[in-house]
């Protein structure tokens, strides 16, 4: 089949809003998380969030795309132009022949929220465009008009697990020729009044800070933010004298057909181990994982029995992290940031810690926590990602070593 490797990258996130400051934060551990702000203490059990807190809308969107385009969306234009950009994508190939396929499971709550509470409240008429704004697939459309791209095109909801999918959709999109290439990632900008209180009363906030597979975690930390990739062939890529950031070799989704909100080991195995079969290697290969991680006392239960289903006792001792404690969940943009997080590790060769989990939960039996950063003894990761109503997805990634 063909191969599909990375060819450029853009985020919008609460560690930095462009690659080079995302990735400088991401090994240096420097949390995005910080209070809330605007919403009076005592109204929610937490106090903390991770926010998006340099993006400026005028440096990035025209004065028409502004009016259109809610938060969300604008975290989505300006980490398409980053990465379309680095990439050099439109210079090398038609507009009918790119994809877009974007997560975001939220949509434009910033836009919803405010018309609805005006509604209800003082009755009356609701902006005109408030409901292009508040479309979970504006960012993909609204991307596709700036750059004239005419090739396939679509948002993929699936909870936390939404631009996971939206990759692996991509992916698979570019190996079996349906597009030569394609801009996939997520975009998320949820931290409304409303939003919040929903997920306060589920009780799975940190009343601190999101601590994955700490001893003493007691939830997670919500977040906003975008990342998108650009993915081509390999030989496409070659051709044109791109710069290959890192390869994608497989893709693995399951359902838990469980439960609503818990989560299920064997789903999330099942999604690692066929993600390896796509990508036809062995748990063994496995240099990296960058692990869903919530923070959360099922989660990382879970998640850390399904490790030990697919990797034995190597589970042990395999180095794994989890970003989120550096970004925040940022729902369906979440595994988008990972995504490239994972990326950077394996072109740098070097597996991030993000935020330690000291003292680590040693009932886990994950030996290989990750304290401090790690030089990586293989080419080969996974980027775990699990949403609520068990729907998950797992990317293989590779680092593209030139003497192939």
């Amino acid at each position: 089949m063909t191969r599909v490797v990375v060819t450029g990258a853009g985020c919008i996130t609460p560690i930095g809003c462009s690659v080079e400051h995302f990735q400088e934060n991401l090994f240096l551990a420097r949390s995005g998380i910080s209070p809330l702000q605007n919403v009076p203490v005592g109204e929610l059990h937490f106090q903390n969030v991770a926010t998006v807190k340099d993006f400026v809308s005028a440096d990035w969107l025209t004065a028409q795309q502004t009016q259109v385009a809610e938060r969300t969306a604008q975290f989505a234009i300006a980490s398409s132009r980053q990465a379309i950009t680095s990439s050099g994508l439109l210079q090398h190939y038609r507009g009918e022949d790119i994809a877009v396929v974007f997560g975001c499971s939220t949509g434009g709550r910033t836009a919803e929220e405010p018309a609805t509470a005006r509604l209800y409240t003082k009755g009356g008429r609701i902006h005109p465009l408030t409901v292009p704004r508040t479309m979970a697939s504006a960012g993909t459309s609204l991307v596709c008009m700036e750059h004239g791209l005419t090739g396939p095109a679509y948002t993929v909801s699936t909870a936390c697990a939404s631009s996971a999918h939206a990759i692996g959709q991509a992916f698979h999109m570019v190996r079996s020729g349906m597009a030569a290439a394609a801009l996939t990632g997520g975009h998320e900008a949820p931290l409304t009044y409303g939003f919040l209180k929903g997920w306060d009363s589920l009780h799975v906030v940190s009343p601190s800070r999101c601590t994955p597979f700490a001893q003493d975690r007691d939830g997670m930390t919500l977040g906003e933010g975008a990342a998108v990739l650009v993915l081509e062939s390999l030989d496409r890529a070659l051709d044109r004298g791109a710069a290959i950031l890192a390869e994608i070799v497989g893709f693995g989704m399951s359902s838990d057909a469980c439960h609503i909100t818990q989560p299920s080991a064997a789903g999330q195995a099942a999604a690692m181990q066929r993600a390896l079969q796509d990508a036809h290697a062995s748990a063994d290969e496995v240099a990296y994982v960058n692990a869903h991680g919530t923070g959360t006392e099922a989660n990382d239960r879970a998640e850390a029995e399904a490790l030990h289903h697919v990797f034995g006792d190597r589970a042990n001792t395999l180095p794994v992290s989890s970003t989120k404690s550096l970004h925040g969940h940022a729902m369906g943009a979440s595994s988008a940031m990972e995504m490239l997080a994972t990326v950077l590790a394996l072109q740098s060769g070097i597996a991030p810690a993000a935020i330690r989990p000291d003292p680590a939960d040693l009932s886990l039996r994950l030996g290989g926590l990750l304290l401090e950063n790690r030089r990586l003894q293989g080419v080969l990761a996974l980027s775990n990602s699990y949403a609520f109503g068990g729907l998950n997805a797992v990317l293989a990634v590779r680092r593209y070593l030139v003497s192939e």
